[in-house]
């Protein structure tokens, strides 16, 4: 636990109660890795960029959440798309199509 000074600012107080909050919130989490994505996060860490397997893993996780959505748009817009086609489709022109394919 921080300890926290009587001469300490209110702002100071809750910046330590906001960093103790992280600090407890960070608990070891095991995870498993193929050998190709093991050497991958090594070799960012001795390149030094990174200091360490965590800093890489939280600098990559907002990035996928940021593709994820990214995709979902996509995935939205297309069936827009889609359905504005089905809506402009002549239902009668439709068959006739269709049974010319069979």
């Amino acid at each position: 636990m921080l300890m926290i000074d009587s001469r300490d600012t209110a702002r100071d107080q809750l910046v330590y109660s906001e960093l103790e909050a992280s600090l407890d919130s960070q608990l070891p989490l095991k995870v498993s890795l193929t050998p190709e994505l093991e050497n991958c996060l090594d070799e960012k860490v001795r390149t030094g960029r990174y200091a360490s397997a965590s800093e890489v893993i939280r600098e990559a996780l907002p990035l996928l959440e940021l593709e994820e959505a990214a995709k979902q748009r996509r995935l939205l817009d297309v069936r827009r798309k889609i359905d504005r086609g089905l809506e402009h489709l002549d239902p009668g022109r439709a068959k006739l199509r269709a049974a010319r394919k069979k």
